[in-house]
C-alpha cells in the first residue's frame, strides 16, 4: 500500500488577456481517472492544495460532450462526490515529501492561474524530481513547472522530456487566441525536451522518475504507468 500525494489547483478561475475570469478548476478526469486508478490498487491518497482550498471541479468536463457521454459524465461526477479527499485537502506548504510515495499533479485551467507561480508547489516539485518518487504530471498541471524556476530562471526540468497540454487543443477549445500565454511555449521556453503526439490522443513520455501526459485521455494511462513505477 502506497501513500500518494495528489497536488491540486485550488483555483475556481482563470484570468485572460483581457482580464475577464474564465470559471474553471480541475479538470474532471483527470482526477476520476488517477484516483480510481490508486485506489482501486489500495493505495491512500491525500489532496493538497495552495491554502489548502477545497479544489473546484471545472463543471464544463462533466458536459457529457466533454466527458465522453452521459453515463460516463455520471459516473465521474459520482467518484468525485465519494471523493472525501476532495474536501479535506492540506496545504501544499504542508505537505512532508517523505510520507509519501508518489506525486500526481491533475490539470485543467486552474493551474495556470495558481500553480505557475506558487512557491511552495515550486519547491515539492524540485524535491520530488531530486527525491526519485514517480511524479505525474499531466495535461495543462505542468505549468505548475514554471515556479520551479530560480533568480537565473534555471529549473532542474531543464533537458527532461516530456509533454503537455498543445498550443493546438488550446486552440481547438477556444482559448489559444485569449490567454496572457500557452502551456505549449512556455514548456519548450524552460528549454524541456518537449514532445507531443496527436491532439487529444493519449500520449504520454516518461523521463526517469517524471511521467507526463499531453491532455485528459491521457490521465488514464498515466496512471499505470505511475502504477508500474510504484
Amino acid at each position: 500500500m502506497a501513500e500518494i500525494l495528489f497536488v491540486m489547483t485550488g483555483a475556481s478561475y482563470w484570468t485572460l488577456k483581457d482580464g475577464h475570469r474564465h470559471p474553471t478548476g480541475y479538470w474532471a478526469e483527470e482526477f476520476v481517472a488517477p484516483y480510481s486508478a490508486f485506489s482501486d490498487a489500495g493505495h491512500n491518497i491525500t489532496v493538497a492544495t495552495p491554502g489548502a482550498v477545497v479544489p473546484v471541479v471545472d463543471s464544463m468536463s462533466l458536459r457529457p460532450s466533454m466527458a465522453g457521454g452521459e453515463e460516463s459524465a455520471l459516473q465521474q461526477e459520482a467518484v468525485i462526490e465519494q471523493a472525501d479527499e476532495l474536501r479535506r485537502p492540506i496545504a501544499v506548504k504542508e505537505a512532508d515529501l517523505d510520507r509519501y510515495d508518489a506525486v500526481y499533479y491533475p490539470g485543467g485551467h486552474g493551474p495556470m492561474e495558481d500553480l505557475s507561480h506558487d512557491a511552495d508547489s515550486g519547491l515539492l516539485l524540485r524535491r520530488a524530481l531530486a527525491s526519485g518518487r514517480p511524479l505525474g504530471i499531466v495535461c495543462h498541471a505542468p505549468a505548475a513547472l514554471l515556479a520551479t524556476r530560480d533568480e537565473n530562471n534555471d529549473t532542474p526540468f531543464s533537458g527532461y522530456r516530456l509533454t503537455g497540454f498543445t498550443n493546438d487543443e488550446e486552440a481547438g477549445v477556444g482559448f489559444a487566441p485569449d490567454a496572457k500565454w500557452l502551456l505549449e511555449d512556455e514548456l519548450r521556453a524552460l528549454r524541456t525536451d518537449y514532445s507531443r503526439g496527436p491532439v487529444w490522443e493519449p500520449y504520454t513520455v516518461v523521463d526517469r522518475n517524471l511521467h507526463t501526459g499531453q491532455n485528459p485521455a491521457s490521465a488514464g494511462p498515466l496512471a499505470k504507468e505511475l502504477l508500474k513505477a510504484l
